[in-house]
Formats: C-alpha cells, structure tokens, sequence
C-alpha cells in the first residue's frame, strides 16, 4: 500500500496540473470530441461553449457561500470550541483518519454541502490536535466521504424522480424514495462504503519519513479573523460594535429556519444549509464588525470556484447541445444486456461526470438514453437513475470541481490528495459495482 499510494502520489504531483489549468484542458477535448463523434463545427462548439458559459452563475454563487459561511462559522470561537473538543477525542493520526472519515460520511449522506464544508472544517481542527498525521491524507480522507452523497438524503437525482412534475414523469411515472435511497442495493452501497472508507484511509497512512504535517500554530494564525476595535465612538461605530444588532438579525434568520422545517421536515438543501450557517455566523460572532472580518478572510479562498465554474458550465453547454454526452451514453449501452446494464450505466456516468460534473444536469443528460435503454432490457428504472447518481458521485473524487471548497478551506492544491483519492476511487468502484450487478 505504502508503494501504491507513493506511485500515486508522484504522478499526481508530477503530471496534475492547477485545477484551472485541468478546467481549460477539459475544455479543448470536449471540443475535439465533439467534432469527432458528432456532426457539430468548431463554430458549433464554440457558440454551444458560449451560450453555457454563463449558465452556473446562481450555483457558482451557492457553492461560494457554501465556502464563505463555513468558514465563517468555522472560525467563531463557540463552533471552534465545539469542533475543538470533538477533535480532541482523536489521541492518534490512525484514530484522527477514522473519526473524520466517519463524521464526513455521515455529514454527506445528510446533506451533501454540510458534509463538503464540516468535513474540511473538522479535518482542519483535528490537525491542530494531533500530531504527526499526514495533512494531505486528512483532507483526503475528509473529502472522501462526499462519495456518498447521492445515495443519501440530498441526492439530486432521487429527489428529482420522486417529485411530481418531472421531466422523464411521462416515461417512468414517479419513483419513490423507498425504491432508490432506501432500496436494499442503496443501503448496502452505503453501508459497506461507511465499513470500508475508514479502514482503507487507515491503511494508506504514509510512513513517518514520508508523512507531511502542518504547523498548528500556522492553522490557528489561518483561521483567526483580524478583529479590529474602532477607537472612534461615533453612532455608526456602536452600531458595528453591537451584540444588540448580530442578535436580532440572527434571531430573524433562526425564526425564518424553524418555521421552515416545521413545515417542510428535516429537509435540507444547499440554500437552507448556507442560510443556517450564515446565520448562526452572525450570532456565534457577537458583534457586525468581527462577522464581517471573519467574511473578508474567508472570501480569500473563494477565487478559484468564481473563475472555474463558468469553465464547467461551458464545457456542459458543449456536452449536453452538441450531443456527445447521449453518444457517449449510447455507447455503453450498446455493450449492455440485462445482468451488466446497471455496470455500465455506473461506468458511463462516472465518465460523464468529467465534464458535467453537476448531478441534476448530468441527469438531464444522460435520462433519455439509459432510461429507454432501462426499458427495453427490462431493467429496473428507480437502480438505473441510481446507477447515474452512484457514477455522478464516484469520480468526483478525482474531479477537482467539487474539491474545490474543501481545498480552499485547508488551504492545499489538487495534487496533494489526488493521489490518495485515487486509491480510494478504485477500491470504492469496485464495492459500488458489486452492488449495482448483485443486490
């Protein structure tokens, strides 16, 4: 394992490029697949590139708020205390890899943004406690547990076949959740992924020679906001100094949060989840001036989702007009039968994933093709759209897009833990496609 994982390592050190860098290249092979496999112009893919580009803007902003308000609460010294004392159960880097798997796992199966941001933020406070465990690996093993989150309860694909009124209703009808979250195959996935993840992040911890760790002292400096006392006592600076004002804006926003869940039930998504971070930030705070300071640090680390998403969103608009992600689809189908269908849907998904590295669109994509495939062999349509959602989840963990907060939030690069992540893709793929082939 130890020779595996330094393979690994070096490659993705060697050869990954800055996530930027991989979104643009991504770009270029799109395009020259495009003009391979489909009747499409370079002016095509160009103007299909354009037309996307822009079409992630409400997301793109999601996923920055995501960081931002994370990090925010993150730093607040009630959540930091919290946070503090669960990390301090860990008393070894073996016991810190297994606790922040788990916590990621079940933080992800939740919700998916809950379980990207607390895994980081924990990962982060569990370095300050432990010493000598391999920074990368935690991060790795934090972001690991995101892999289940499309068998879990923010799964977009799921939910969208199960609310009425959606755009395949006409094909499959509704699909309830009983027959793809809590399906035997699902649970089973999950299950053995909650077994297995800790166990293999145990297993890849590094040697001592070859372990590389952070200064604790570095993190705390990190995460401290630069908190500022104005020396002035004018009206406006009593307003930003008042625990008055951050507690009665807060009191609206938890006001806001129990009525909707009296209402709706433990249902979370990513606006209700960046709004109840944002929120207990404000509180947790105390006052508007150190809220808004502990934003200005966090907004540091936000630059790489605000440039490269835009970059995904046009690779999508390429994918999903020119037709290449139905003719990639297609092909797998065509080497299906009945028994290895729900496999090759999990393996076509996963490669789709690359380039529409969003479940709900991937999903509008790829529907069409798997779920008249699905019909025409006779294979169950609630473990084909699962199928998509296992593949959607299963390479985002070499796919730097969904990354990308997590690392800004720990403050390393892609290359640090993809080759850690790589272990974990390959060993997870196989227990996933035993359970879609055999359960």
């Amino acid at each position: 394992m130890g020779r595996l994982i330094s393979f690994f390592n070096k490659i993705m050190q060697r050869y990954l490029p800055d996530p930027f860098l991989f979104v643009v290249i991504l770009t270029f092979i799109v395009l020259v697949l495009g003009l391979i496999f489909t009747d499409s112009s370079v002016m095509n893919m160009v103007q299909y590139w354009g037309d996307g580009f822009w079409s992630l803007l409400a997301f793109s902003m999601q996923m920055v708020l995501v960081l931002v308000t994370g990090y925010v609460l993150a730093s607040s010294p009630v959540f930091k205390k919290g946070l503090g004392a669960l990390a301090s159960t860990a008393k070894s880097p073996a016991h810190a890899i297994i606790i922040v798997t788990v916590v990621s796992i079940i933080a992800s199966w939740i919700n998916w943004g809950f379980g990207l941001v607390i895994g980081a933020l924990f990962a982060k406070e569990l370095a300050k406690k432990v010493k000598n465990v391999d920074y990368r690996l935690l991060i790795a093993s934090a972001y690991s547990g995101f892999i289940v989150w499309h068998g879990g309860f923010s799964g977009s694909i799921p939910l969208t076949i199960a609310t009425e009124g959606h755009f395949s209703q006409d094909l499959i009808g509704i699909i309830p959740t009983s027959e793809t979250i809590f399906a035997v195959f699902n649970v089973t996935i999950v299950l053995a992924l909650f077994i297995i993840l800790p166990i293999l992040n145990r297993l890849m911890m590094p040697s001592k020679s070859e372990t590389v760790t952070v200064d604790s002292a570095v993190l705390e400096e990190e995460a401290k906001p630069e908190l500022s006392q104005s020396k002035t006592d004018t009206p406006a600076d009593r307003l930003e100094n008042s625990y008055i004002v951050s507690v009665l804006t807060a009191v609206m926003g938890i006001a806001f949060l129990v009525y909707y869940f009296v209402n709706n039930g433990f249902a979370l998504n990513l606006n209700i989840v960046n709004f109840l971070f944002l929120f207990l930030g404000i509180l947790f705070h105390g006052t508007p001036r150190r809220f808004l300071e502990a934003v200005l640090n966090a907004v540091k680390g936000a630059s790489g989702i605000i440039i490269q998403f835009p970059f995904y969103a046009g690779i999508m608009g390429m994918m999903t007009a020119s037709g290449l992600a139905a003719v990639m689809s297609e092909g797998f189908v065509n080497i299906s039968n009945e028994f290895t269908f729900p496999f090759f849907t999990f393996i076509s998904a996963g490669i789709v994933n690359f380039f529409v590295p969003s479940g709900g669109g991937q999903w509008a994509v790829q529907a069409p093709v798997m779920l008249d495939a699905a019909n025409a062999l006779g294979v169950s349509t609630a473990k084909t759209a699962m199928a998509v959602a296992w593949g959607d989840a299963w390479t985002n963990l070499i796919q730097p897009f969904w990354a990308l907060p997590a690392l800004a939030i720990a403050g390393l690069k892609a290359k640090d833990i993809m080759g850690f992540c790589t272990i974990t893709l390959l060993v997870s793929g196989i227990f996933i496609s035993l359970g879609l082939l055999f359960i």
